[in-house]
């Protein structure tokens, strides 16, 4: 039996550990309906915030949205969260999920420790 090629190993899926959200207005949106909603939405996200659930917020550079890091377990629960934020329930923001975790790589430190010696 021949060994498998790098692109033939199994890789353990990453373990989920949040989820980086990217709001940014939808097409058509005013900012005057976005700013309606915003009293509520910032009490609302300060509550997630303090409730652990909001790990990290952030503008964006470009002025387009907001990105947040949400402590949840995959996708579906931090679309859950979303949907139930007042931009969310008005649909007037779009949103963008990407689950993250740790940085996989790091993992080949603990698997070989005598290779990375040899790489000094």
């Amino acid at each position: 039996m021949t060994n498998p090629t790098a692109a033939q190993t199994q890789v353990p899926s990453p373990a989920v550990t949040g989820v980086l959200v990217m709001l940014t207005v939808k097409a058509g949106v005013t900012r005057e309906q976005v700013m309606a909603v915003m009293p509520a939405e910032i009490r609302a996200t300060v509550q997630l915030y303090l409730g652990g659930k909001i790990r990290e917020w952030y503008s964006r550079g470009d002025g387009r949205g907001v990105v947040l890091l949400l402590n949840t377990k995959d996708v579906a629960e931090a679309e859950a969260i979303m949907d139930g934020l007042p931009l969310g329930k008005e649909h007037l923001m779009d949103h963008d999920y990407i689950p993250v975790g740790p940085l996989q790589p790091l993992g080949l430190l603990l698997a070989n420790p005598a290779a990375m010696q040899g790489a000094k």
